[in-house]
């Protein structure tokens, strides 16, 4: 099925800010890891698997609207150092990928591809959720301290 170009572009788009945002919650993953600080590593690395599971659905995506997948552009990793500023980069790029998420979106619904529309309010949904729990990993932190926050992650749920 031949898809408009701009859909396809504006699709490309949300990928490369799914690829770029694997690699920044993988990399902060491991770096939690490292730390033992289970909790923050089990959830980082669990967005990075579902943002590349929503990379592969936009890509099947563009493909069926016969159009070529960009996946050697990556844009700009924000990565942190220590475990607030690590939750502020995570927040950074989430706050930058909404909107395009939400433009993306509208151009959908303008050129009536609605299956991509659908697509791209399910990936909307998931970083809006995942915007709330940085906001609460955040509200810990100041409510309870670093220290006492950090303690609280070293153990994962089981």
């Amino acid at each position: 099925m031949q898809g408009d170009r701009s859909v396809i572009a504006v699709l490309n788009e949300v990928l490369t800010s799914e690829l770029t945002s694997i690699n920044q919650y993988f990399l902060h993953a491991r770096m939690y890891k490292n730390w033992g600080l289970e909790k923050l590593n089990h959830h980082s690395y669990k967005k990075s698997i579902k943002d590349m599971k929503q990379a592969d659905e936009l890509i099947e995506r563009i493909l069926f609207l016969e159009g070529l997948p960009n996946l050697q552009k990556l844009g700009k990793l924000y990565i942190g150092e220590e475990t607030p500023e690590m939750l502020q980069c995570d927040m950074d790029f989430e706050l930058e990928q909404i909107p395009l998420l939400k433009r993306a979106i509208a151009l959908c619904e303008e050129k009536q591809d609605f299956v991509s529309r659908d697509l791209l309010e399910s990936i909307l949904a998931y970083e809006e959720d995942y915007v709330d729990w940085l906001e609460t990993q955040q509200f810990q932190i100041s409510a309870l301290g670093l220290e006492n926050y950090l303690q609280t992650q070293v153990e994962e749920d089981e």
